[in-house]
């Protein structure tokens, strides 16, 4: 149990970290409202339902295709995205067939796609 608490203040704040640095926002919690366009507002709500509802897995294979799609401008939303499953429970996630491991070794995949492999590293290591 202490690893996880460990694990999740982790992913808050590489999410926190990263949004600071990158978007100059600082705000405790990361939400829907901080992204300006209106479009990634929406499919961002329409991936945060999906997680509410248990369908994490279909959520962020979602959230891969828009980052494969996207301008590059993709960054933001899933950093909220992640730090909106590291606030689900254990019981939630592990009832879903997700683990909070998934959300760290997600977190890490994003920010090495979009070249901040050396913050995952510094971060999440």
């Amino acid at each position: 149990m202490v690893e996880q608490d460990y694990v999740m203040r982790l992913i808050k704040e590489v999410v926190r970290a990263v949004l600071k640095m990158i978007f100059h926002s600082d705000l405790d919690v990361p939400s829907v409202e901080m992204l300006k366009d209106s479009q990634r507002r929406c499919a961002l709500e329409e991936l945060l339902n999906l997680a509410d509802r248990g369908e994490i897995n279909e959520a962020e294979n979602r959230l891969s295709e828009l980052m494969e799609d996207g301008d590059g401008q993709e960054l933001e939303m899933a950093l909220i995205f992640y730090y909106h499953l590291n606030e689900k429970s254990n019981d939630f996630l592990e009832t879903h067939d997700f683990s909070r491991e998934e959300v760290k070794s997600g977190l890490e995949g994003v920010l090495r796609e979009e070249g901040l492999s050396g913050m995952a590293e510094a971060f999440l290591q």
